[in-house]
């Protein structure tokens, strides 16, 4: 073994995690590999469905969550996909999202990410042809939410930077919902589902700018709305009750009608945690809810911005579907998508942070109140 592969002291009975970095739109991806140390989430005979209840309730494996997510290894807004088998004989690879939370149902800048890497890694089940016609190659990524195809640019020999993928039946889970949020009074939202549940609405009905307001009162609105619609209204998935849950509230700059010209959004998911990219899964969502409004037509493409990092996404619905009783759509969603790195991680038992920590910043009331600071470290 060379220096260079040498690993520090480390707890020899402990985990050693192997994972690829990625971003899309500035948003980081963490690919935990199949060979990447996460042994029991591979147990054989399981449905990814399974895998991902596995992960939520065994403390070994949220355990290794948190020390790929959080600090000092991540950051709160740090994000990671675990590669697992699927049962799916269609399905390239199974995937869990992870986040500072717990795992989610969908998430489309990893599916962009995730594009690539399977065919760069040899995880294809079919071998791509040496040099695609259409200079991109096909792989399908199995998420909670279901199978999603996924196109890669190809040549032959390594991937390129554009990806695309064909969302699962994306669809109106309602629409001018009024929600009481404490703190700010009454607001109108709408609530789509694009392999994820997100609450959507114009960031003025807060008294913000999506692009000129500060991020943390972006997110401290957003995150009372999110509460707030859990509590006041109860989503529903007609055929995966597992995926029947508030993720996350996208404060948007009202500008749903078709245009040309790009629409800047911001999202906040999980435990206030800050999407950089426009968010794929909620392209896919607010594509749904502006189909359903008669707001946008079959094949029209329009440009999502995050106003976070002024990074862009493009999505389009291109055939009518259906998920149980709604009325869906299918949405292409594209972008680009980047490696940068590779990392090992361990850790030394006697580490009292070994399993990772976050600092969680929190308001206790919207004015005139100081500004509290909670360190949050759970151990196993």
């Amino acid at each position: 073994m060379s220096q260079a592969e040498k690993l520090p002291p480390h707890d020899p009975s402990g985990l050693v995690l192997r994972t690829v970095e990625m971003h899309a739109g500035g948003e980081p991806l963490r690919v935990v590999p199949p060979w990447g140390g996460l042994a029991p989430l591979a147990t054989p005979g399981l449905s990814l469905l399974e895998r991902r209840r596995l992960l939520l309730t065994s403390p070994e494996l949220d355990a290794a969550r948190r020390l790929l997510m959080h600090e000092p290894r991540g950051h709160r807004d740090m994000y990671g996909a675990l590669l697992v088998p699927s049962e799916l004989p269609e399905a390239d690879v199974g995937a869990i999202f992870v986040h500072n939370q717990g795992a989610s149902a969908m998430c489309g800048h990893a599916v962009l990410c995730l594009a690539r890497f399977v065919l760069d890694y040899g995880l294809r089940r079919g071998a791509p042809s040496p040099a695609a016609p259409s200079g991109e190659a096909s792989v399908t990524i199995h998420c909670p939410c279901g199978p999603v195809a996924a196109f890669a640019s190809w040549d032959g020999r390594r991937s390129g930077t554009r990806a695309r993928f064909h969302s699962v039946p994306a669809f109106a889970a309602a629409t001018d919902v009024s929600i009481d949020v404490p703190g700010y009074g009454k607001v109108v939202v709408d609530v789509g589902y694009g392999g994820a549940f997100y609450a959507f609405l114009s960031a003025d009905q807060l008294g913000l700018d999506v692009s000129s307001s500060k991020i943390q009162d972006l997110v401290d609105a957003a995150s009372a709305v999110t509460e707030a619609v859990k509590a006041q209204f109860k989503v529903h998935h007609p055929l995966i009750e597992d995926v029947a849950f508030i993720y996350g509230t996208i404060l948007t700059d009202g500008k749903d009608e078709f245009s040309e010209e790009p629409t800047s959004n911001i999202c906040v998911f999980a435990d206030a945690q800050v999407d950089r990219s426009p968010t794929g899964s909620g392209v896919t969502a607010r594509i749904a809810l502006q189909y359903h409004k008669g707001l946008i037509q079959l094949n029209q493409t329009r440009t999502f911005r995050s106003s976070s990092t002024g990074s862009l996404f493009t999505g389009k619905a291109i055939k009518e579907s259906k998920c149980g009783d709604h009325n869906a759509v299918i949405v292409e969603v594209a972008g680009e998508s980047f490696y940068t790195g590779t990392s090992t991680f361990t850790f030394e038992e006697e580490d009292p942070l070994k399993y990772g920590f976050f600092l969680k910043f929190t308001r206790p009331c919207v004015q005139g109140c100081r500004q509290t600071i909670q360190f949050v470290s759970k151990m196993v």
